[in-house]
């Protein structure tokens, strides 16, 4: 009897554990749309009932933010995202290194200026909104630094829309109102493809 309950506990505990969209969305940190839209763009791997509904596996679930923390390797062009905004550098941060890019965050200009000292990264989406030093300010100083167009920015706000002005400034992209997280990913590949 004890030998069959044993052999029972590891059958169980080698069975896969499914998630649904909720608890797969809990598990990673992240809002349902978000977790859906990654199943649906297939960056977390899901399967679909026959009642349309997603089911994550746990282990994939691990596995990804085992390859999306900050520090993961990676090997692609290296991108400096700077925004105040914590939940944006996430987002950006995750999908890109879902496409292969090494990312490096900055929360303000300061921490970006000093991250362009480290090592220059080959790409910079640079926030217009930013505490004390603005955007803009961060972008003269870059091409002070580098030379204009030595590093290519693309400039974003959903505050501000800044085309012309960015245009004028030399930076290569600007992504404005209604602000999409998805569209900076898309020039990010764009201007530097993996």
């Amino acid at each position: 009897m004890g030998a069959e309950f044993a052999r029972s506990r590891r059958a169980v505990a080698e069975e896969p554990e499914w998630l649904t969209l909720g608890q797969a969305a809990k598990f990673l940190g992240v809002a349902q749309s978000t977790m859906r839209k990654w199943a649906d763009k297939e960056i977390v791997p899901c399967i679909k009932t026959p009642g349309d509904h997603r089911r994550f596996l746990k282990r994939d679930l691990e596995g990804f933010l085992d390859r999306s923390r900050p520090g993961a390797k990676a090997q692609g062009p290296v991108v400096l995202v700077v925004d105040d905004d914590p939940q944006v550098r996430e987002f950006v941060r995750v999908n890109l290194e879902n496409e292969g890019y090494q990312v490096k965050e900055a929360a303000n200009a300061e921490e970006g200026l000093a991250a362009l000292e480290d090592s220059p990264p080959e790409l910079i989406l640079l926030d217009v909104m930013l505490p004390r030093v603005d955007g803009w300010e961060m972008l003269r100083q870059v091409q002070e630094r580098h030379g204009v167009g030595a590093i290519p920015v693309v400039m974003f706000s959903g505050k501000v829309d800044g085309r012309s002005e960015a245009e004028a400034r030399g930076a290569h992209e600007f992504v404005g109102k209604p602000f999409d997280p998805e569209q900076l990913i898309e020039s990010a590949k764009r201007l530097v493809p993996v």
